[in-house]
């Protein structure tokens, strides 16, 4: 997966009020729910309808590793769907989120002025028009290129020129080498 993009699904999932079925078989059986057939989840899991109603009743305990993580990813895509959807539009209208990366950030800016890049730690609280703008570009399935470009555009108006009060001839900011990236809501 990408970067971004899991992270900003890692913050929305901090949003949740209650814990994800963690057993296989509570996994299976609330995928089973969701999608209403045990076909559908077997059609997307890549594994034998069979083998979806063993798990649902609790023939199966332990999947070998790799249907667990598919099986872990896509009970949290789907887990508490009007939780996350009310968290993103908190952040997109009121809140905002905050970034926490640590990574190589620049900027071009005019002769005379230090404009190397170097790595820096920032936490910067972006405002909601950006929470917006990277929540929309994940729905619309957006690139990780795409989802940093928003972010060292925030980076940019929020933290080098401070809303506009100050470095107004800045002219693009860097954001490469990323280290670690954390978002919260």
């Amino acid at each position: 997966m990408s970067l971004f993009g899991d992270g900003l699904e890692a913050a929305v999932q901090k949003a949740f009020t209650r814990p994800a079925p963690k057993s296989a078989p509570a996994q299976m059986r609330y995928l089973v729910r969701q999608l209403k057939s045990t076909k559908a989840v077997a059609q997307m899991l890549r594994i034998s309808q069979r083998t979806v109603e063993r798990y649902v009743k609790d023939q199966i305990r332990r999947p070998r590793p790799e249907l667990a993580a598919r099986l872990e990813r896509e009970v949290k895509k789907r887990w508490q769907p009007q939780i996350r959807a009310r968290a993103r539009k908190r952040a997109a209208t009121t809140d905002g989120i905050v970034i926490d990366t640590q990574a190589r950030i620049g900027y071009t800016a005019p002769v005379g002025t230090t404009d190397d890049a170097r790595v820096r730690h920032l936490t910067v609280a972006l405002p909601p028009q950006y929470a917006a703008r990277l929540f929309d570009a994940q729905q619309a399935g957006a690139t990780d290129q795409q989802l940093q470009q928003i972010a060292a555009a925030a980076l940019k108006e929020v933290y080098f020129q401070d809303g506009g009060r100050r470095a107004g001839s800045l002219e693009e900011v860097r954001f490469t080498d990323i280290e670690h990236l954390e978002f919260e809501l």
